[in-house]
């Protein structure tokens, strides 16, 4: 099932910036645009990451949704990267939670670095962890696949991870799907 067609999308003005912009140090940058030509269309997501020296500090974007997807299996995003880094997430919130209070859902993965060629992502939503402000919950409740409310694409610092990160990166996105 299709979740996102950026081949085909008319506009992407529901998807808002979700990036660290209140600390003094650490202030990073997303926006999510559409790339069209003659020959394609495709999303692009600019970021700056300018994360404080531990690597704390993140860029996304995020829309809200309302999916039911407790009868797939995976998520495949068809995407390339370009720029300084090619570590990313997938954020994701269920029943309705949007404060800072509430846990995420999140999974890591690298994208090909490449001028020619996109490639699939698969990521199984059953490696969803719960996160708290960057930090694994090992107990926290189980993300429910059934009331999935919001959709994230993160690019991170590495606080807490031995991967750090920073500078200006693009993840050109054609499609997202679920099967």
């Amino acid at each position: 099932m299709m979740l996102f067609d950026f081949t085909n999308a008319q506009s992407v003005d529901d998807w808002r910036e979700m990036s660290d912009t209140v600390r003094p140090v650490g202030k990073s940058k997303a926006a999510l645009v559409l790339q069209i030509s003659q020959l394609f269309q495709r999303a692009i997501l600019f970021t700056l990451l300018n994360p404080q020296p531990n690597g704390a500090g993140f860029a996304g974007v995020r829309k809200p949704t309302n999916l039911d997807l407790s009868s797939f299996n995976n998520i495949e995003i068809t995407c390339r990267g370009q720029g300084q880094n090619s570590h990313y997430k997938i954020s994701l919130r269920h029943r309705g939670q949007n404060s800072d209070e509430d846990l995420s859902y999140e999974q890591f993965f690298t994208v090909p670095m490449s001028n020619d060629e996109f490639a699939a992502v698969t990521l199984p939503l059953k490696d969803f962890k719960p996160y708290y402000r960057g930090r694994e919950i090992p107990d926290g409740e189980p993300l429910d696949t059934a009331n999935i409310t919001m959709f994230e694409f993160q690019i991170y610092g590495g606080v807490y991870l031995p991967i750090k990160q920073h500078g200006a990166s693009a993840l050109e996105i054609e499609t997202v799907q679920v099967f």
